[in-house]
């Protein structure tokens, strides 16, 4: 297992729980033995996937309050919530139609506060517990053809700091991750371009993209006791992108071998 973190006797549920990101979410709680409980579409299979590793598996739909509702009263009182589910659509501002923009924010951002509410309330009844938001690189950024996703995770921002402001009094932690470009089904197109990966990890310090369980790890400190004094932050998991402004790579003294670069030896 990545990290020696313990969860035994823990529930923890995420949603968008049965592929990329929230998977490796899900296998690594499990592994540290936590219960788990993934919330996903009825198209990802939520509960033959779970069941694969020995976890529960619920349809639910985030945009749909009842639906969550539901599955939420199915499971145990959660010690740990993570928000994972997500879209995202590319296309111009001035291309981005008023339904690409509605189911944008319907999920990721509506979305993430009916399941945070919903989680909360199951929460502050037990007197503690800790949320994590899957918020992104681009909570920060304006990455052209992503005003919808962008204006969705950047509004997680302000979501993660109300809750854990009113939230911290009833021993309930929120904080975030920001992922950069991780590799996962939705970004497989990107990973198999070399041409565009050079460029981009041109401006990564550690010159490569991310993976999943390395998500999963910073997913799984914040819900942690190493971080019990931590609440309201939002951690970048993105190889140093954020702190490089001007690029760290170039050609004259690194080489790019198709995944990632190097400097020359």
């Amino acid at each position: 297992m990545p990290m020696e973190l313990d969860f035994t006797g823990k529930t923890a549920i995420i949603t968008g729980g049965a592929n990329g990101i929230g998977l490796a979410i899900s296998r690594n709680f499990a592994a540290a033995g936590a219960s788990i409980w993934i919330l996903d579409l009825p198209t990802e299979k939520p509960a033959e996937v779970a069941s694969s590793f020995g976890a529960h598996g619920c349809v639910a739909d985030v945009t749909d309050r009842q639906s969550l509702e539901h599955a939420f009263a199915l499971t145990t009182d959660p010690d740990v919530v993570v928000i994972n589910a997500g879209v995202g659509s590319a296309a111009s501002l001035l291309n981005t139609t008023a339904d690409i923009w509605n189911r944008t924010l319907a999920v990721n951002l509506t979305g993430a506060f009916h399941t945070l509410q919903i989680a909360a309330a199951r929460m502050k009844r037990r007197s503690g517990g800790s949320i994590v938001l899957t918020a992104s690189t681009n909570s920060y950024d304006g990455e052209a053809n992503l005003a919808a996703y962008n204006a969705s995770k950047a509004g997680l921002l302000g979501l993660l700091h109300t809750a854990a402001n009113e939230l911290g009094p009833y021993g309930i932690r929120v904080n975030a991750v920001c992922p950069g470009l991780i590799r996962t089904r939705l970004t497989k197109s990107y990973f198999s371009n070399q041409e565009l990966l050079a460029d981009y990890f041109r401006h990564i310090p550690l010159g490569r993209g991310g993976e999943p369980d390395e998500v999963a790890n910073g997913v799984m400190f914040l819900a942690s006791h190493l971080a019990s004094y931590i609440t309201g932050v939002a951690l970048f998991v993105d190889g140093g992108q954020m702190a490089s402004k001007f690029g760290t790579w170039s050609a004259g003294d690194a080489i790019f071998d198709g995944e990632r670069w190097t400097k020359n030896s």
